[in-house]
């Protein structure tokens, strides 16, 4: 089958070749930068400490843009054509991965709903099969899941019956279906919506109000149950669903999330043995359901299914406010930073919503069958597992009715035991990888290492959408977190500027290396936010003077920043408003989240500190959704977090209010020109921070 017919890459090359002019251009800027600071440093009459300081700044920041220019070298986009497709009988198998832990952090009904959106994926369902992973063992979530299965008896049917698209209940009995709704207008269908409507209140009512506890089990044996397992006398066909809930001890490691998805790699193994995966967060529901067809059009071109490893999808979000002011829909990530890996071997995968092929996770595309050459050693003692590795199925262990046997459910609860993994290649050279706590970015960039590729698609329609975090402190807990994994990554053996070097271009190696050293920018943040404010306020001057030749390259440096970094907001469908939020957010991370994940992973490397899982808060608290759909920060609970930046604030201020009382009176305004518009600019993208400082009106 021709590569047309299924898909198509389409380069920008207008946008590439403005791209490669602006790095040209601001390249230049930059070396003469460094040129005059190091020149000055060395040969000039400047204070050694304080302009060694700002050089230092200058460094880290002119080496973290050069990491960001690959992205910008070829940035392409894809379209699919899911017509073209083989009919259903030739289409391979999928398992869904949805993994969850805290019913508190995790609302269980939006995981439920996520579950629904799966099981109602078009795609065949007897070539269908979703996995729920629950880290917390508790026995709500159990319950809730076989309620779900329950009220899916309903739901699919009237999903197929009326070819709905919003095949999340929750997404499509709120406004979000309307249009769906008013274009599908019948008595018929009317009479349908109102039965179903009042099945998943009565749903929501089971599951909301049960009473069952939801406190997490942190001492508990493995748990593997079938929900629905696809009897050939069920007149409604649905998809295989299982509930997962690994063993776990307080003595022995789990490695969180890669662990609980290496866990179902090897129940499905045994189980459906599907030779693709989607991987899905439990607040991600499926808004699309052709996603599936569409991630095929990649994995079934011959010409580019040998290497290819996995369809990412872009992380989209429902709740997104018009005024997003914590940057919470990544614009830069996936308007521009995908777009531009997939021009070279592919993009990083961001943990959810990817198609992947399992085989890439157990070798190289060059090494078919390397890690089988001993199995029981790699893979660990199952030979059913193995069996399934080598194109085996487990027909032998379903009984007449389609139902899975006992032998096979205990063979189950074996895989997910907390010691099947010693002394073998799990989390290593197999499955996801336990080298960070970040495993999707860590999996990815081993992959790409192995020379399997990967595809990148932003359809018109989200094939998913979650919840994004509405809150200053969730935000940036978020943050920290990705921050102390990726650094800790990048200072190790695997560092993609040495190791990764080696074994992908170096176009795509600077990348990897931009997403694991972006966070070293809190360091130049920090000495640019203090340095030149102290200088301001002491009279001593870190930049040339206006009428020096010199101050045209530090403007044009900065000016070439802020253009580029406005063409790409603008250019991505974003606005002024888009722009100021992100360089805001950048800043308060920058020295705040970053700051605090580098410090994180120095406790750690000391063995102060040990690795602990931050689950990021999915439930939403109705102040500060107010809050946040009005366009104000919420700061409670977020005080560690505020205290460098507060500093830094009052520092910007009153430097700037002493240094300009300095100016006025000694009249060296140009001379000081540069750290009084630094100084201003800081204030002025700070303001949410000076608002939060000044006393509080009485109610």
């Amino acid at each position: 089958m021709a590569t047309s017919s299924l898909h198509s890459c389409t380069v920008h090359r207008s946008r590439a070749t403005i791209n490669r002019l602006h790095i040209f251009f601001h390249f230049t800027a930059l070396i003469a930068l460094l040129y005059y600071r190091i020149s000055h440093l060395f040969h000039g009459d400047v204070p050694f400490l304080s302009w060694s300081l700002m050089f230092i700044a200058e460094l880290i920041l002119s080496f973290i843009w050069l990491l960001t220019q690959p992205f910008r070298w070829r940035p392409v986009t894809r379209s699919v054509y899911p017509e073209n497709l083989p009919g259903d009988e030739a289409l391979p198998g999928v398992d869904v991965f949805i993994c969850t832990c805290d019913p508190k952090k995790e609302p269980i009904l939006e995981v439920m709903n996520t579950v629904l959106s799966a099981m109602a994926l078009d795609y065949p369902v007897d070539k269908l099969a979703v996995y729920l992973s629950d880290d917390g063992g508790t026995a709500l979530t159990l319950h809730a899941v076989k309620e779900a299965c329950s009220f899916a008896r309903s739901w699919l049917p009237f999903c197929r019956k009326y070819g709905i698209k919003t095949r999340c209940p929750e997404a499509y009995f709120s406004s979000f279906g309307d249009d769906e709704r008013l274009s599908l207008w019948s008595d018929e269908f009317k009479a349908d919506e109102e039965e179903i409507k009042l099945a998943y209140e009565i749903f929501k009512k089971e599951v909301e109000k049960s009473g069952i506890a939801d406190s997490m089990v942190h001492d508990r044996p493995p748990c593997v149950q079938v929900i629905h397992d696809n009897r050939k006398d069920d007149q409604i066909k649905m998809p295989l669903l299982f509930y997962v809930s690994r063993e776990k001890r307080p003595s022995q490691p789990h490695n969180f999330k890669a662990g609980a998805l290496n866990a179902l790699l090897r129940i499905s193994g045994i189980m459906s043995n599907a030779p693709y995966l989607l991987v899905l967060d439990c607040d991600m529901y499926c808004n699309d359901p052709t996603s599936a067809r569409q991630a095929m059009c990649f994995h079934l071109d011959p010409q580019m299914s040998r290497s290819l490893a996995f369809v990412q999808y872009p992380q989209m979000f429902y709740n997104l406010a018009r005024n997003d002011i914590y940057d919470g829909q990544a614009r830069s990530a996936f308007k521009t930073k995908w777009q531009g890996m997939d021009g070279l071997q592919g993009p990083a995968y961001t943990g959810t919503g990817y198609y992947m092929k399992k085989k890439a996770l157990y070798g190289s595309p060059d090494q078919k069958d390397e890690f089988l050459l001993e199995p029981a050693k790699n893979f660990g003692l199952s030979s059913k597992f193995i069996a399934s590795l080598a194109g085996g199925s487990n027909k032998q262990d379903i009984e007449g009715k389609g139902v899975v046997s006992d032998a096979i459910l205990e063979e189950a609860r074996t895989l997910a035991s907390c010691t099947f993994e010693k002394n073998t290649e799990w989390g290593k050279e197999i499955g996801y990888s336990y080298g960070c706590l970040l495993e999707s970015t860590m999996t990815g960039y081993l992959l790409h290492c192995r020379g399997w590729t990967s595809a990148y698609l932003y359809p018109k329609r989200p094939c998913f959408l979650g919840c994004t975090t509405i809150d200053l402190k969730d935000s940036l807990v978020q943050q920290m977190k990705w921050s102390s994994g990726l650094i800790q990554v990048g200072l190790s053996k695997i560092c993609p500027l040495t190791y990764g070097l080696s074994r992908m271009s170096i176009l795509h190696s600077m990348c990897y290396g931009y997403f694991f050293f972006s966070s070293l920018g809190c360091i130049a943040l920090l000495l640019y936010a203090i340095v030149p404010q102290l200088g301001l306020f002491s009279g001593v001057s870190m930049f040339p003077k206006v009428s020096d030749p010199w101050f045209a390259v530090f403007a044009i440096v900065y000016t070439s920043s802020i253009c580029q970094h406005l063409y790409e907001v603008l250019s991505s469908g974003g606005s002024f408003t888009t722009w100021r939020n992100e360089y805001r957010m950048w800043m308060i991370r920058l020295v705040t989240a970053c700051l605090f994940g580098c410090l994180d992973f120095l406790l750690k490397l000391l063995g102060i500190t040990k690795e602990s899982f931050r689950l990021t808060n999915k439930a939403v608290e109705q102040d500060k959704l107010e809050k946040y759909n009005k366009g104000k920060f919420h700061f409670q609970g977020a005080e560690m977090f505020m205290i460098p930046l507060r500093l830094l604030v009052i520092l910007n201020l009153v430097c700037f209010v002493g240094g300009m009382k300095r100016v006025l009176i000694e009249g060296d305004f140009e001379g000081m020109f540069g750290q009084c518009f630094l100084s201003s600019l800081i204030l002025f993208f700070s303001y949410p921070i000076l608002e939060s400082l000044l006393p509080r009106r009485g109610k």
